[in-house]
């Protein structure tokens, strides 16, 4: 693989990313659920503004009702099952729809902690980028197993964003740090081997925090990690209409949100399909 050639795509992929970050004023937002796996809806909310799109294999999991699954907690368990070849040919429908413009960066089997071994080879990461992904979406929770994918990654020209996750979370989504200044030292080292993008996962428990508020604690948390690194930052878990205000003043460069548009798209075909009914 020629490095130059995939260095020079590689860098024009994160270039829409600090593109979107600079046209939302400092801050943009990254869909997923939904939106990265269906073709429809990933235009609707690019149609809509949003440049950042994410396919994940627990949303494609859930989106087919694999082993008649109804929630992504019980996709989680299984997103292992989806084929590398279905999540190719799903960024390339996307990609088909939405044009060349929008970054997307696209989760696999393997890229996780997975419950079960999976090998990635060579062609797994080629076929990603030659499907026209811009990037992989990686919730690593292992250092060295997180500079294997980059290293994979980079050599054919796609960027990788991986996540900083507390030890005490339910799922392993990222390379833990329990405290600021662990978050800060983890944060430094995932840049120093070459992470593109780097992202916090913020939690789901908001009990006792009052609407549009978020714990001093993620805020704590997404202060360490965006005085540390330069590249751009995330926060991903929990984030909604009643809350993504208060993210304004952390500084961090883009929210993740999946859960809040899935259900609002899940809320308007009732909707409407109520007003058939009762016609």
């Amino acid at each position: 693989m020629f490095k130059g050639d995939m260095k020079y795509r590689r860098e024009n992929a994160i270039k829409k990313v600090w593109d979107a970050i600079e046209e939302h004023n400092g801050q943009t937002l990254l869909s997923t659920g939904i939106t990265g796996d269906d073709a429809r809806v990933a235009k609707a909310v690019v149609d809509g503004g949003i440049k950042l799109l994410e396919p994940n294999h627990p949303a494609v999991a859930l989106a087919k009702g694999h082993k008649g699954i109804t929630t992504m907690g019980e996709a989680e368990k299984i997103r292992h099952e989806i084929t590398v070849e279905e999540m190719g040919d799903i960024v390339e429908g996307v990609r088909n729809v939405v044009g060349n413009e929008p970054f997307i960066t696209i989760a696999i089997p393997g890229v996780f902690t997975e419950l079960i071994p999976v090998e990635l080879s060579d062609e797994d990461f080629q076929l990603m980028a030659v499907k026209g992904a811009d990037g992989l979406h990686t919730h690593k929770s292992d250092l060295s197993d997180l500079e294997k994918i980059v290293t994979k990654a980079h050599k054919y020209g796609l960027t990788v964003d991986a996540y900083i996750a507390h030890p005490d979370d339910e799922h392993k989504f990222g390379i833990p740090a329990e405290t600021p200044e662990e978050v800060a030292k983890v944060a430094k080292q995932m840049e120093d081997i070459g992470v593109d993008m780097i992202g916090l996962m913020t939690g789901m428990s908001y009990e006792g925090v009052k609407a549009g508020e978020i714990p001093n604690v993620i805020k704590e948390r997404l202060d360490a990690l965006v005085s540390t690194v330069k590249v751009p930052t995330l926060a991903e878990g929990g984030i909604n209409v009643d809350n993504y205000q208060a993210f304004r003043d952390t500084g961090v460069d883009i929210l993740v949100v999946g859960t809040a548009i899935d259900d609002a798209v899940k809320e308007a075909a009732q909707n409407m399909a109520k007003k058939f009914i009762n016609i």
